[in-house]
């Protein structure tokens, strides 16, 4: 059974243990480093503040009731706009779908709460994996390059029109 949690800042600890989980798993799809998060980057404060970012729709998928998957929405660098962050799925998670619940779950976010006519996210050139992942949910390339990864690498931005709900 997969069920998706809205979180909060004082859910800091779950967040914090999926988050270095999945920097640890796949440190080539994420902008951030395991290091930064760790020794004085691991503070409550830190944590607190990830979960409470102004208008951001937090999420995590428990599959059999343990924490598997994460996911965030975050408002979008135009008011039309909405971003798909720190997406991750378990390895002993993939193929079941979770991901495909996290995204639309932020999407249906993006389109009601967020007010968002397109969703964006940035993937890391070279992760078929995940941009295959995000094809099959409707994203396309965009066109534009975004952040450039701790390794060099830069990131693709993909989007998806959404109807405002």
């Amino acid at each position: 059974m997969i069920e998706l949690r809205v979180l909060t800042p004082d859910d800091w600890p779950l967040w914090r243990e999926l988050r270095l989980a999945a920097l640890a798993d796949a440190p080539h799809a994420f902008g951030a480093r395991l290091a930064d998060w760790q020794g004085d980057g691991d503070r409550e404060e830190r944590w607190r503040d990830r979960l409470a970012l102004a208008g951001s729709y937090n999420l995590v998928a428990l599959v059999d009731g343990r924490p598997r998957g994460m996911a965030s929405g975050v408002p979008g660098e135009r008011p039309d706009t909405a971003r798909l962050i720190s997406m991750w799925v378990a390895g002993e998670a993939r193929g079941r779908g979770v991901a495909d619940l996290l995204i639309r779950a932020v999407e249906e976010w993006a389109a009601g709460t967020a007010g968002a006519a397109s969703l964006h996210l940035a993937v890391a050139e070279g992760n078929a994996p995940a941009t295959a992942l995000y094809t099959r949910n409707g994203f396309v390339d965009a066109g534009e390059s975004g952040e450039v990864m701790p390794d060099g690498r830069a990131e693709r931005v993909m989007t998806k029109p959404i109807a405002a709900a």
